[in-house]
């Protein structure tokens, strides 16, 4: 998830939580004022018939009369049951019907004197009088039809109004976080694109002391503290290049003279033919090294041509062979190819030859035929080409280092060797977009496929 989503998202749940807890507020709120309201329009109902009790001379004659002309009261479905000193019921509203009534509740009065409950349905509200000394009883319900309305219309108000509002809060959050953090998008935008060929480019810098500011001027200063490293490591590079490959080549060169042209022991010879091999590993080493600080991962496909790879094997194969003469080439296409196959892939054709050359040596060193089979495939979507030699193989637990740098396996240690050029193969062929695998098909069998993308 995208920091101004995670930003925006932060901001509409902690709106959501405060403004739903605002909302449950003002919900509880007018619960209560409903509450306290219908409970004084009780109280107001029970003064007056407590009022009508004590003016009146004879109360169960009159009660009737009385009641019937209030009837246009402010409670709805109001009943009223009159007891007296011995909790006997001397009035009640409720007409053609048994009454009945929780005799606990009077009890209850003669701790208590008043009792409201708005748990039940109606709500009650009871009350213990003494009117011209003697004690009534009084016990009043009715529904709260109007403020229960109210409230249940302020509920489904409540609700669209969170929702509305934590849907407007969401997309006007994630608006303004995206408005605020394009500065930073556009600073992203610039920095993706320096690259070690561009480092004296600068970041376009705003004209404010906001953060992005800050950070973008920090960035230039680091970018032309790389530079001048870089620079440095570019002039060390190029002159490092002629002052290494020129003794380099003059050392091969009187080897070979006088390996040629000289008579010595076969003692003396070997050793000169060893040094030989070393002296050729070395230049190619060298070349490899250097090849590759000329290239960048970034705009190395600017420069790409179409490359036929049999071309590259068989010149890999040429330098190979004259430090190691004995070395045979098995070449073949399989059948699996396509009929219309051309064998070429877009890349740099110098350094696709030394992947092949540091294939082929492997194979020259660890081979026990001194025998390398080349096997090529190529479909509508890639190429592969198997370099397969016979010796003894690389063990599982090895296997996941073999193209880590200065890495060489068990089947190495009595060989001479730097242990970088399979890291130099596999780094080639990430230039190329492409891979390389390790396998070993059967006992004293090395494949190494080099995957090609088309």
């Amino acid at each position: 998830m995208s920091l101004k989503r995670k930003i925006a998202l932060t901001i509409s749940i902690a709106f959501s939580l405060l403004f739903g807890m605002v909302m449950a507020v003002i919900y509880l709120s007018f619960n209560d004022f409903r509450r306290d309201e219908f409970k004084e329009r009780f109280r107001q109902r029970l003064e007056f018939t407590t009022h009508f009790i004590s003016r009146s001379k004879d109360f169960e004659e009159e009660a009737p009369i009385f009641f019937n002309e209030n009837s246009d009261n402010i409670l709805l479905n109001e009943k009223i049951l009159i007891f007296n000193d011995k909790k006997e019921l001397i009035y009640s509203t409720i007409k053609d019907r048994n009454v009945t009534w929780d005799t606990t509740m009077l009890k209850e009065l003669d701790k208590k004197k008043i009792i409201y409950t708005e748990k039940t349905v109606p709500e009650i509200y009871a009350a213990l009088r003494t009117i011209n000394g003697e004690n009534y009883y009084i016990l009043t319900s009715a529904f709260d039809t109007n403020g229960k309305s109210k409230l249940t219309y302020l509920k489904y108000l409540l609700i669209l109004a969170y929702v509305m509002s934590t849907l407007l809060i969401g997309f006007f959050s994630y608006y303004f976080v995206e408005k605020f953090l394009r500065p930073l998008e556009d600073l992203n935008q610039e920095i993706s694109e320096v690259t070690a060929h561009q480092l004296t480019k600068q970041i376009p810098v705003q004209q404010s002391n906001d953060e992005v500011s800050v950070l973008a001027k920090s960035f230039n200063t680091m970018i032309v503290r790389l530079n001048d490293v870089f620079q440095s490591q570019k002039d060390f590079t190029a002159s490092a290049s002629h002052e290494i490959r020129t003794p380099i080549t003059r050392m091969a060169f009187q080897l070979e003279n006088l390996i040629t042209f000289e008579k010595h022991s076969p003692k003396t010879l070997s050793a000169l033919q060893q040094i030989q091999r070393d002296v050729y590993q070395l230049s190619d080493l060298t070349n490899s090294l250097l090849l590759l600080t000329k290239f960048d991962k970034e705009n190395i496909q600017s420069i790409y041509e179409e490359v036929r790879i049999d071309e590259v094997i068989f010149e890999a194969f040429e330098a190979v062979e004259k430090s190691y003469p004995d070395l045979k080439l098995d070449f073949l296409i399989t059948e699996d190819t396509s009929e219309n196959a051309l064998l070429t892939i877009d890349g740099i054709p110098s350094l696709l030859v030394i992947v092949f050359i540091n294939l082929f040596k492997n194979a020259a060193v660890y081979s026990d035929n001194t025998e390398v089979n080349v096997l090529i495939t190529e479909t509508n979507d890639r190429l592969s080409v198997e370099v397969i030699s016979h010796g003894d193989i690389i063990p599982e637990e090895e296997q996941s280092k073999l193209f880590e740098a200065f890495t060489r396996g068990n089947n190495a240690q009595n060989i001479s060797g730097s242990g970088l050029g399979l890291r130099i193969v596999k780094r080639i062929l990430e230039y190329h977009d492409s891979e390389i695998v390790y396998s070993s098909p059967e006992e004293y069998l090395n494949k190494f496929t080099v995957i090609f993308k088309k």
